[in-house]
């Protein structure tokens, strides 16, 4: 597996443009509630503090596999999407139809809203060449509000992207 620099490495050489990181604050978060809620629909078990669904459980795993790069940096990210896979449980219990518009909404705009930060930037996202950067964006994210709050400094200098700038739009 490779590092969390690495990775943010690889990541960052799709996202140089400040309008395309902006527009990832927004469609990130967006996409994520949207991909909460069905996976919400799966309820194996009710528990009322803890809802055993499918998004717990994709969130379980994706939550070790950000341990597994940086154990701090997951503990950074964790409230926000936990956050995120509340609200989306709350929705998943809506009547269906109601749910299912959310979740539409939610998903499309934040594919949206990213696909535009991508034309700013002139360039493909990074998924389209690896399916699974789509698991680093909210890492990506987070770290970058780490950084900007001066932390992680060895980070930074670890993740710098020495890639150089990928060509063509898409």
């Amino acid at each position: 597996m490779k590092s969390l620099g690495e990775q943010l490495q690889a990541y960052a050489a799709y996202h140089h443009d400040p309008r395309n990181t902006i527009s990832h604050f927004v469609g990130v978060p967006l996409v994520i509630l949207g991909l909460f809620i069905p996976l919400g629909w799966l309820r194996f078990a009710h528990h009322p503090e803890v809802p055993y669904t499918g998004a717990t459980l994709f969130y379980f795993v994706v939550f070790v596999y950000y341990l597994c790069l940086d154990w701090q940096v997951a503990l950074w990210q964790a409230p926000f999407t936990l956050t995120l896979l509340w609200l989306a449980d709350r929705v998943a219990l809506w009547p269906f139809r109601d749910s299912l518009l959310v979740f539409l909404a939610a998903f499309g705009l934040g594919w949206a809203v990213q696909l535009i930060g991508h034309a700013f930037e002139g360039k493909r996202p990074a998924l389209a060449d690896n399916i699974l950067q789509i698991f680093n964006a909210p890492l990506f994210l987070t770290v970058e509000v780490i950084f900007l709050l001066g932390y992680r400094n060895e980070l930074r200098a670890r993740s710098k992207s020495t890639v150089e700038p990928l060509s063509g739009k898409s």
